[in-house]
């Protein structure tokens, strides 16, 4: 969620990144359907959760990272190397021998069957000390040795039930190869998410949230013990006042699948005013975004 209050633990941005970063892609993935290919992502995520069961967070997390990851951190950076990601998990020591389990509860892909996201629940297992259950959300590219994370967060959550225990999956109406230019696409993502930021400052944090989101989108920040469902809801859920707390654009990057119809924006939130003592003036994000064709507007799915 875009404020400043959800992230209360990140301090100021090191520094300003490119306003837009294109990142290479794989060849179009060898899937039957779309279903079959967000069925392979599925099982991908469950894999490595199963083998992040015999090793501590930083290993289990880690494993599963492209080598571009890019994790926000509590310095109120990206962390964009799994030894970068190693090192900022690395700063809690409990990290070293606690372990996460974790099972996605949804599952999307792009077009072309190259790009999918993932969330759901994750829970870090510390001896001697209670569970601490979170969320999670993950975006992925498939690389030549299989699927592995390209952005990917994780939130506290309070205790209670997680039900539904799936969801359906976001699926295109059938598999394509790369459709149009990879720069167009990257343009037209960091647009919209620049739109986003800016229609929130004219109309209010709530109203945009529930303008520019889809009818599937959820938010991992909401929800209490679940995960919040809807953009309407979410809107909701950000007040109904005619001012935004936070600024924000793509200005950090964008990536999307070569179909044209996934991708993720990633920025920085920046406090519009005083903020109290202790909290960030600015908190790194990411948000993924679906369209049903290169020819429909964007609209966040996930964040």
């Amino acid at each position: 969620m875009k404020t400043l209050s959800r992230a209360a633990a990140l301090a100021l941005a090191m520094a300003a990144l490119p306003a837009a970063a294109v990142a290479a892609t794989p060849a179009v993935a060898a899937a039957a359907s779309p279903q079959a290919a967000v069925d392979e992502l599925l099982a991908a995520d469950r894999a490595f959760a199963a083998a992040a069961a015999k090793r501590n967070v930083i290993d289990g997390l880690t494993a599963m990272f492209a080598e571009d990851v890019w994790m926000p951190t509590a310095a109120g950076s990206f962390a964009r190397s799994p030894a970068a990601a190693a090192e900022v998990l690395g700063s809690n020591p409990a990290n070293r021998t606690a372990q996460v389990e974790w099972a996605p509860v949804r599952g999307g892909i792009s077009a072309d069957g190259s790009h999918g996201f993932t969330f759901g629940f994750i829970t870090t297992k510390e001896a001697g000390k209670p569970d601490r259950p979170g969320k999670y959300l993950a975006y992925w590219v498939k690389k030549p040795d299989g699927w592995r994370v390209a952005a990917y967060k994780r939130v506290p959550r309070p205790e209670g039930a997680t039900s539904p225990a799936s969801l359906a999956p976001a699926l295109p109406a059938k598999l394509v190869r790369a459709t149009g230019s990879a720069t167009a696409h990257a343009a037209s993502l960091k647009a919209a998410e620049d739109s986003f930021g800016a229609e929130a400052q004219k109309i209010g944090l709530g109203p945009a949230f529930a303008k520019w989101g889809r009818a599937d989108a959820v938010n991992i920040y909401q929800g209490g013990a679940t995960i919040e469902q809807g953009a309407e809801r979410i809107g909701r859920n950000q007040g109904t006042d005619a001012t935004s707390s936070v600024n924000w654009g793509a200005d950090a990057g964008v990536l999307v699948a070569p179909s044209g119809d996934l991708g993720v924006t990633f920025g920085y939130l920046r406090a519009n005013g005083p903020v109290p003592e202790g909290r960030p003036t600015v908190s790194p994000f990411f948000t993924v975004w679906r369209r049903n064709s290169v020819n429909d507007p964007w609209r966040y799915i996930a964040e």
